[in-house]
């Protein structure tokens, strides 16, 4: 048995420039490993918290020292010793020495660090990768990515309500080749918006984030980049929106402040995506089209587009299995979005995603807007099998680095590796062929 012998945190600083976590775990044996927390900006009422300083005088008040602290001091001394390969009883471990529903006293920040950090030690200990450590033998189908290509809403200082536009490769055979076709069509899009005068920077995930004309003219552009980087929107490339409808919610009505000014009630929502499905049958996904808080609305969007369309829930589930279990009694949406900094363990990140499994919800893992170059979202994603990942554009260093670890567990699985890109299409066809 390899048991943890020492625990070590580190401040670190994320994409954005703000501290976060990189912790390091040592097993008995000499075997050691390392994970980096990822930080959210946009972010469910319930997530479970991550604990920031509060001192103005160090980083704005986001300084991690005390999270560094509990995993050096408490949650070491609290599992030192403990089975490295028992995943399940060490976070059952550390929720209960945290003793809070949404783990505020030593803060998921700290606490996913040490689960993250255990499960890779584990993994090197073995001589496996993460991804065949948490998935086992049957851990070979690499998912389709979502490639966040154009960014509005807080993750860019633009005029577009919505947060995300991304593409799916889902028409490539392999996921190699879904790859190449994303950046082609990303830099097909930035030829668009220069040749179109805008601003070619590019926002927190890696996307485009120029100053446009309306929420629609995003959508439009990326079907040109599409097709002039010569695949076929709806069939080899679809379109995922991701809106953050709940950063729109103010007193029961929809704002777009940044657009139009227009409010709209929740029913009028679910319309304006109905009509916006009509226009544009190559969107094939919506994550959180109306608001955490919009229950009833959840309800109407369900049952009106759930039949048509893949609809992600995220911050009303949060990667909570509780929450996710009594979203799923009320109807609500057809998929997960599964960040494992929303819950804080492996362990209740991986039940999310069982409970996805047997319910026939999709699933779908995601990083977070303020990333750092660890990747091992992306080892859970394949050890997952669900067949979707988000995790920014093809640009930024942080993001790069979990489609370059695809690269490799493609080449290591070699003949055994398969591209979820057809199953998940076919999962989902619905949309484009409304």
């Amino acid at each position: 048995m390899s048991e943890i012998a020492k625990l070590e945190a580190l401040e670190i600083l994320d994409s954005r420039g703000n501290p976060t976590l990189a912790v390091t775990a040592t097993l008995s044996n000499g075997v050691k490993a390392t994970a980096k927390v990822p930080s959210g900006a946009s972010t469910g009422k319930r997530e479970a918290v991550e604990l920031r300083d509060g001192d103005k005088a160090r980083y704005g008040g986001k300084g991690v020292l005390n999270a560094r602290d509990h995993v050096n001091g408490e949650i070491q001394k609290a599992v030192h010793g403990f089975d490295a390969n028992n995943q399940k009883v060490l976070d059952k471990k550390l929720c209960e020495l945290d003793g809070t529903p949404n783990k505020a006293r030593l803060g998921a920040n700290a606490i996913l660090g040490v689960s993250l950090a255990v499960a890779r030690a584990s993994a090197a200990d073995h001589e496996l990768p993460l991804y065949a450590s948490l998935g086992g033998e049957s851990a070979n189908l690499i998912p389709a990515p979502w490639f966040n290509v154009l960014n509005g809403g807080s993750h860019a200082d633009s005029n577009v309500d919505f947060q995300e536009f991304m593409i799916s490769p889902v028409g490539a055979p392999r996921y190699s080749e879904g790859l190449r076709a994303a950046a082609e069509t990303f830099h097909a899009l930035k030829t668009v918006l220069h040749k179109k005068g805008y601003n070619t920077g590019v926002g927190d995930e890696g996307g485009f984030a120029p100053q446009l004309t309306s929420n629609e003219e995003p959508i439009e552009l990326i079907l040109e980049a599409i097709q002039k980087a010569g695949y076929k929107p709806g069939k080899d490339i679809v379109l995922v929106l991701d809106p953050a409808t709940s950063e729109l919610f103010e007193d029961g009505a929809y704002v777009f402040e940044k657009s139009d000014k227009s409010r709209k009630s929740p029913e009028q929502m679910v319309d304006f995506w109905k009509g916006l499905l009509d226009r544009y049958p190559e969107i094939w996904a919506i994550e959180d089209g109306v608001a955490e808080d919009d229950h009833a609305g959840w309800q109407h969007l369900t049952k009106t587009l759930g039949g048509r369309i893949q609809l992600i829930g995220d911050d009303n589930f949060v990667t909570n299995p509780t929450i996710f279990r009594q979203g799923i009694k009320d109807g609500i949406a057809n998929a997960i979005l599964i960040k494992l900094n929303q819950i804080g363990t492996l362990t209740e990140t991986l039940e999310c995603i069982q409970i996805a499994r047997e319910n026939g919800y999709g699933a779908v893992i995601s990083h977070r807007s303020g990333e750092t170059d660890d990747t091992s979202i992306a080892d859970l994603a394949v050890a997952a099998g669900m067949g979707q990942i988000k995790t920014g554009s093809t640009s930024r260093g942080e993001r790069i680095a979990k489609y370059n670890r695809f690269l490799e567990i493609e080449h290591e699985l070699g003949a055994k590796a398969r591209y979820a890109g057809a199953i998940v299409y076919e999962r989902w066809h619905k949309t484009v062929k409304a």
